[in-house]
């Protein structure tokens, strides 16, 4: 198999072709509906996995008598498995096809999912709720290559269609597992049901991956072409600062979905109300994760767009601390604006690359180092809450926080490669 042509696009929204390897034989239906279709069940996985045991954790802290500690990691560990994972998606996309990658991958989730509900011992479910883990880690770093590869005049459209079925997943499998747990009488099944969906997501990358497989061995790349190993985005300017903003911005958010009902309730707001209000901004956030990563492949510099997600996060932040009872729902609704940073970052990513090589360096570098620091939101904000009883401090955390991100967001935000920076 020789070396294709492929064409991959600018921050502006232009194309210029390039040399590179394209180990998927393209055609009308692999290269358009069924790889689109793909991409959307994958980003429906992703997050279900997670949300569903949200939303049962305490009937499974108390099915597996968990410990504190064990709960804690249960927690906890989505992030970090995000991180170590996530590194290693490069070299296994330096061996093997991208869709044979995600096609193990969604076996991985759906067989931890479904393994992790046949134990009764909270170490075993750890671990198998790692091997889900690890898949949908796969796929978080491979979905931003395969919009590159595959629509190259479309980052931002589909990267934003992804992005919206990612958040409809979330929220329907967090809606979905206690009802379907009473319906069946047991929050395994309320878990387990989730590894059906797992593998919808395996059908379309079949017969992408029986292509890859018959089309032989992973070639070298021509002499003209980037060698993914040599792409470090560790050793770039711009490698560490997609990594902080997707990191700080994540904290973020994380911190928000663990705390806010809590900081609602604490405010007056009886508990039901106090879910409504969370949901809320996770509600009003899916049009605008469609709008956000379209708006971005179509500007030349994106400072504006990350001035103004961080001035409406500063609002919310500060409106929470001043006024948490009255403004609630402006709050609600400016965090939501402002945590569309998540789609935005996404769409850069492809954008601040220029081959399919250095999309997925850049995705997992990124993504690697941003779920290790956002893995400390949640836990660092309870320390403050509990330390101090209020909310004040944890608030001036979260604008350190924003204060940082708004930063690497300006070293992002012009027009650059990281090809370039090698």
């Amino acid at each position: 198999m020789t070396p294709s042509t492929t064409m991959i696009a600018d921050p502006h929204g232009t194309a210029a072709p390039a040399r590179g390897p394209d180990p998927t034989p393209r055609s009308p239906v692999t290269g358009g509906f069924l790889v689109l279709a793909g991409i959307l069940l994958v980003a429906l996985n992703l997050r279900a996995a997670i949300t569903g045991l949200g939303a049962l954790l305490d009937e499974v802290r108390t099915g597996l008598a968990l410990s504190g500690v064990v709960a804690g990691l249960v927690t906890t560990l989505p992030a970090l498995a995000f991180a170590l994972f996530g590194a290693l998606t490069p070299r296994l996309v330096r061996r093997y096809a991208a869709p044979r990658v995600l096609v193990a991958a969604m076996l991985a989730l759906a067989l931890g999912q479904l393994l992790r509900v046949t134990t009764g011992s909270g170490v075993v479910f750890l671990l198998h709720s790692a091997l889900a883990l690890a898949g949908i880690a796969v796929g978080n770093i491979l979905l931003p290559m395969l919009v590159k590869q595959h629509f190259p005049h479309r980052i931002g459209l589909v990267t934003g269609a992804y992005s919206m079925t990612m958040t409809v997943g979330a929220t329907a499998a967090a809606a979905a597992a206690v009802p379907v747990a009473h319906t069946f009488g047991s929050w395994r099944a309320g878990l387990a049901v989730w590894a059906g969906l797992a593998l919808a997501a395996v059908l379309p990358w079949v017969p992408l991956a029986r292509r890859a497989r018959a089309a032989g061995p992973r070639p070298t790349p021509a002499t003209d072409a980037p060698d993914p190993r040599r792409i470090r985005p560790g050793r770039t300017r711009l490698g560490w600062a997609m990594g902080l903003y997707f990191g700080t911005q994540a904290l973020g958010a994380y911190a928000v979905m663990g705390w806010l009902a809590q900081l609602f309730r604490d405010a007056g707001f009886r508990a039901g109300d106090a879910g409504l209000l969370l949901a809320a901004v996770t509600a009003l956030g899916v049009p605008i994760a469609m709008l956000m990563p379209t708006l971005a492949g179509r500007l030349r510099s994106l400072r504006p767009v990350i001035l103004a997600l961080s001035t409406a996060m500063l609002l919310a932040y500060l409106g929470l601390a001043v006024a948490p009872h009255d403004g609630a729902l402006l709050w609600a609704a400016l965090l939501a604006v402002g945590q569309s940073s998540f789609p935005l970052v996404l769409a850069v990513i492809g954008l601040r690359a220029r081959t399919a090589e250095g999309t997925v360096a850049l995705s997992a570098f990124t993504q690697s180092v941003g779920y290790l620091i956002a893995a400390l939101g949640p836990l660092l904000v309870g320390v403050l809450y509990g330390a101090t009883g209020g909310w004040t401090v944890p608030i001036g955390f979260l604008l350190a926080a924003l204060a940082v991100q708004t930063a690497a967001g300006m070293v992002i935000a012009r027009p650059r490669f990281v090809e370039d920076e090698r």
